[in-house]
C-alpha cells in the first residue's frame, strides 16, 4: 500500500520535473522567457530573472524529492516472508548428485596414478 502511494508521488514528480525543465530558458530565452516577458510581467511583477530563479529552485526541489522518494520506495517494497535471495532458495533445495558426500563415487580418478617407488 505504501509502495503504491510512493510510486504515484514519484510519477507526479516526474511529470512536474519534465514540465519545469522544459520551461527553463535556454540560450535563446526559451519558453520561460516568453511567458515572463509578455503575459506575466505587467501585473505579477515577475521578470525574466525571477522566473529563471523560480524554475531553477523548483528543479532542485523536485529533483531532490525524486531522489529521496526513490530511495524510500526501495525500503517500502514488500518482499514476502523470505529473507533469502532466489539463488539461496534454489540452492537450499537441491540435493547432491551422488546423494551422500561422505561416500565417494566408484568411478576412477581422472588423475593418472604414479608408479610406486619400489619399482612396480
Amino acid at each position: 500500500m505504501l509502495y503504491t502511494i510512493i510510486l504515484t508521488v514519484i510519477l507526479i514528480i516526474c511529470v512536474l520535473l519534465t514540465i519545469v525543465i522544459l520551461l527553463q530558458p535556454g540560450q535563446g530565452g526559451g519558453i520561460g522567457g516568453g511567458i515572463a516577458g509578455g503575459a506575466l510581467s505587467g501585473g505579477a511583477g515577475l521578470g525574466a530573472r525571477r522566473t529563471a530563479d523560480l524554475l531553477s529552485k523548483s528543479t532542485t526541489v523536485l529533483g531532490t524529492a525524486l531522489l529521496v522518494l526513490c530511495v524510500l520506495a526501495n525500503f517500502a517494497i514488500y518482499r514476502g516472508g523470505s529473507s533469502n535471495s532466489a539463488v539461496q532458495q534454489s540452492g537450499a533445495t537441491e540435493q547432491p548428485v551422488d546423494g551422500d558426500l561422505n561416500n565417494p563415487s566408484q568411478t576412477p580418478s581422472a588423475v593418472p596414478e604414479l608408479p610406486d617407488s619400489s619399482g612396480n
